[in-house]
């Protein structure tokens, strides 16, 4: 019997020693763990108010116990290839890329990083961004002057070429474009794959897209 007893008691010694360690790695929170070193970097926030969020769609999981909700996203977050940004109720938020491209972004929006293609010396400059509600505004860079710029809406694929367009997406579907030009000439309106001329009622300098560019 006092054979039995010192055996059980050693055994029960040796697991002191080692099972501690493996409750308290049961019991400590997971840690999420995004790898974003294969993402590429195209453009980052310079104004953030509200609720808004960035989806890392393109981030590689390496590590189980991510948070159900994402992170809310502050001024200096970088955005990459790939990315989702959707905007709440009192959400707004102002991205500039690496192109020199401005974008804007209203409540209850949302927009998809489809393609990013730039190269300051090269030839085949493109991207595409897909907005799917809210409303946009936004002064093209770089790409828009030089490549291939397009925005995916619900109706239509619009090609832009070095303009201050504005976008806005109804819950319906609608979609209503706007462009901004020189006083003196006219501003074109499209709503849905329909399109109307307008005369320019206002000068230019009257209209304040509130494009946050490098703020």
């Amino acid at each position: 019997m006092r054979i039995h007893l010192i055996v059980q008691l050693l055994a029960g010694l040796a697991l002191a020693t080692f099972v501690p360690g493996q409750v308290q790695a049961q019991t400590e929170p997971a840690q999420p763990a995004v790898q974003t070193s294969q993402s590429k970097f195209i453009g980052r926030v310079v104004a953030a108010t509200g609720s808004v969020t960035i989806e890392h769609v393109s981030a590689v999981v390496v590590q189980a116990g991510l948070p159900d909700k994402l992170p809310q996203t502050q001024v200096g977050d970088p955005v990459y290839l790939g990315d989702v940004v959707q905007t709440g109720a009192d959400g707004r938020v102002g991205i500039n890329f690496t192109d020199g491209t401005s974008f804007n972004l209203s409540s209850n929006a949302k927009m998809a990083m489809t393609e990013f293609v730039y190269d300051p010396n090269g030839k085949s400059n493109s991207t595409l961004l897909k907005l799917t509600n809210g409303t946009f505004t936004f002064v093209a860079g770089n790409i828009a002057k030089t490549g291939d710029m397009k925005i995916d809406t619900p109706v239509a694929t619009m090609g832009i070429r070095g303009t201050t367009p504005r976008i806005e997406i109804s819950e319906d579907g609608t979609v209503k474009f706007a462009t901004l030009v020189e006083e003196g000439k006219s501003k074109v309106r499209k709503t849905g794959t329909r399109t109307t001329q307008q005369p320019e009622q206002n000068p230019l300098h009257k209209f304040n897209p509130n494009i946050c560019r490098g703020c």
